[in-house]
């Protein structure tokens, strides 16, 4: 672990590459887990101007999911989740033409109809941030599904701590992701990423 700022950063950020691949997942970790994606309670309101916004994309039974119980919910842990449609797909995934899973809150935001951006867990992922004592965990998740983005990411010699860029910048700011990029620059310097 790296101590960046108020952050306990993973050498796995350093270490690992990524990318995500669609075509080799099909937007797998929008439907497959346990439960949805956590949410920051911060983030209810802007879920449920997206569920507003974009009601009539969304698949008939996330739309009930929703008007029962809400765009979110606590999970088993404890954790604020977005809602799930049959024990999986998260009430804001949509089908494109090729049968991709895509995020509908993220295309809307990519097609300039919305500000509001997909939860940051969602676009943190594979990272995702815990607690350790008073200071806020940066860990990478393995997950089989995104074997694909791993070769991906080996093939493109892309860090997963760049590939996430605009995430990181979102979550913790331009200076934290600049030490983060020192880090790295660092540890290559003194061959530790050559190993």
């Amino acid at each position: 672990m790296v101590e960046i700022q108020d952050t306990l950063v993973s050498m796995d950020l350093f270490t690992e590459c990524f990318s995500c691949d669609l075509h080799a997942c099909g937007g797998a970790c929008c439907v497959e887990g346990d439960a949805g994606a956590p949410l920051d309670i911060d983030e209810i309101p802007d879920m449920e101007e997206a569920y507003e916004l974009l009601h009539d994309e969304l698949m008939p039974e996330a739309c009930e999911v929703v008007e029962r119980q809400g765009v979110a919910y606590i999970d088993r842990e404890g954790q604020m989740v977005t809602s799930i449609v049959n024990g999986k797909d998260c009430v804001f995934a949509v089908k494109a033409e090729d049968g991709t899973t895509l995020c509908a809150i993220d295309r809307a935001y990519r097609d300039g109809r919305t500000k509001i951006q997909k939860p940051l867990s969602c676009e943190l992922y594979p990272v995702r941030l815990g607690k350790v004592g008073g200071m806020t965990a940066v860990n990478y998740h393995r997950w089989a599904i995104c074997g694909g983005a791993c070769k991906l990411g080996r093939e493109l010699k892309l860090p997963l701590f760049q590939f996430l860029k605009l995430p990181l910048v979102r979550a913790f700011g331009q200076e934290w992701w600049d030490e983060c990029n020192l880090v790295y620059s660092e540890l290559k310097k003194q061959g530790y990423l050559d190993k």
